[in-house]
């Protein structure tokens, strides 16, 4: 998609509302005059990451300088009195927002006409047609499968390229031993910070001085695109430069490499910088003309037009009602360590090397998302809402669309699978495996007893005598309850867990 791509809509209205992740080229119908309302509201109702309000308000402002006399810019207390401000009772159209509330919002308002989304490959219809056609099987494989074919994504002919729809089992790699403390791949796409940068910066110091906001996490160096040319460059870089290498260790960690082969392209994605569809492509013109290998695009692909597509529709066809999902009935407090970001209360090195990430950049790959910071949410049975909302305010791609099915289904099972096949826990050996986290850590990833034994270890055998009924009847996970009544010490394992507690820094 090209920025000449912006759609014609017969009859839009001459006033065009853009959302904050809404600004890319193609949310723009051709001849209106966009407006973009600046809230503060939004950031003294919840605690955000101070790099995810920078790069937001920083996106926002770069796109309003873009578009020069075609924006009604507005700084306002709340969207309604922008609203008001910016067109008065004028007729205004937006394309369909990525939340329930912004949703409820908008068609409350008399004066907005709702369009179609836009961002993503997939329509509604589409999916439902699916759903219902799969007799209640949501399997991401089977939706994935019908994308690749519907879009013609890495297809030859009818058939997939390579002749294997997924080539998972060659992109769970640990990390190199002999690689050092970094990938061997050129470094990420970084950009430079301009004025608008500056300028926002100083607005949220002022705005944190006077006590109306309060932030949580680090702000700078940005490390994420804040408008459409960045998005573009960093796209490319990744594709060029670092795409052959992300399959193979797609799903390992190193302690020193927070960004390893990743793209980075999440939050230019959910911004609206980038269309998924031309992240795709471009993936797969590399394919095509042999600079990365099948598996690695064929990972990425996954991930874009697959996971992050059925994330999308799965949040809209569940419905509001399912934020209150929790059928492990996990109700304990997040800790204050946890939601301060407290690294350096943590001994165990993978959680606090994770957090302290999460701190200074607002951003995590998935595997330390699920298997650092969800795994041990689950084994202590945080409240997956809360959970759900520190994810969200915590990563600078955190949107409720992304977050909400994710870790409600995804990382908690608060769904009871109906997303995934079994719960996401596991002890420290994964951990141990996929990463370099664990020899110079105090404690150990093969003990669950004593005063070295693993926070993750333990807690996993305790989530799983915890949950012995519903786990003994999941053929995935029958086994681990077999294991469960051999376990030598069993009790003395059990008491540490409860000494312990659910809130204490590990």
């Amino acid at each position: 998609m090209t920025d000449s791509a912006a759609p014609k809509e017969t009859g839009a209205a001459r006033y065009h509302w853009l959302f904050g992740d809404q600004l890319g080229p193609h949310f723009l119908p051709a001849g209106a005059t966009a407006v973009m309302i600046e809230s503060q509201a939004v950031f003294r109702r919840r605690r955000f990451h101070r790099a995810k309000a920078h790069l937001l308000l920083s996106a926002m402002r770069h796109r309003a300088a873009e578009l020069g006399d075609r924006v009604r810019y507005v700084r306002a207390d709340t969207y309604r009195e922008g609203l008001r401000q910016a067109v008065g009772t004028r007729p205004v159209t937006v394309c369909h927002p990525t939340s329930h509330a912004a949703l409820r919002f908008v068609r409350s308002l008399e004066t907005v006409r709702v369009l179609p989304p836009r961002g993503f490959m997939v329509p509604f219809d589409v999916f439902e047609r699916w759903a219902r056609s799969g007799s209640g099987r949501l399997r991401m494989e089977d939706f994935y499968r019908r994308v690749r074919q519907e879009h013609e994504v890495l297809m030859d002919g009818d058939q997939p390229a390579g002749g294997r729809w997924n080539l998972d089992r060659d992109n769970r790699e640990p990390p190199p031993k002999r690689s050092g403390p970094t990938l061997p791949v050129p470094a990420p796409y970084r950009p430079r910070e301009d004025a608008i940068d500056a300028q926002v910066r100083e607005d949220l110091d002022r705005w944190e001085r006077s006590g109306q906001v309060s932030f949580v996490g680090r702000d700078g160096p940005r490390r994420f695109p804040a408008d459409r040319a960045e998005a573009r460059r960093a796209l490319r870089s990744f594709t060029d430069r670092r795409l052959a290498t992300f399959g193979r260790w797609e799903d390992a960690m190193l302690a020193a490499d927070w960004a390893m082969s990743h793209s980075l392209l999440s939050a230019a994605l959910n911004l609206g910088l980038l269309d998924p569809a031309e992240c795709v492509e471009a993936a797969e013109r590399a394919y095509r003309r042999g600079t990365a290998p099948l598996n690695s695009v064929e990972g990425y692909v996954r991930q874009v037009a697959g996971w992050r597509e059925y994330m999308w529709n799965l949040y809209w066809h569940f419905g509001p009602g399912y934020r209150q999902c929790n059928e492990l009935g996990h109700h304990a407090a997040l800790p204050g360590w946890f939601t301060e970001l407290d690294a350096d209360a943590v001994q165990a090195r993978c959680l606090s090397t994770v957090l302290a990430q999460v701190r200074d950049y607002g951003w995590v790959h998935h595997i330390p998302r699920l298997m650092v910071l969800g795994n041990y949410a689950l084994q202590r049975g945080w409240d997956p809402a809360a959970l759900t909302d520190w994810f969200h305010r915590c990563f600078v791609d955190g949107y409720d669309w992304v977050m909400l099915t994710n870790v409600i289904g995804m990382s908690q099972y608060a769904d009871g699978g109906r997303i995934t096949t079994k719960p996401y826990a596991s002890g420290g050996a994964y951990i141990n495996r996929m990463s370099d986290l664990c020899g110079p850590c105090h404690y150990r990833p093969g003990d669950r007893t004593g005063d070295r034994a693993c926070p993750y270890t333990t807690g996993y055998w305790a989530f799983v005598h915890r949950h012995r009924d519903r786990l003994a009847r999941n053929h995935r996970t029958a086994r681990a309850v077999r294991q469960l009544t051999r376990l030598e010490n069993l009790d003395e394992l059990l008491r540490a867990a409860r000494l312990r507690g659910h809130d204490a820094a590990p």
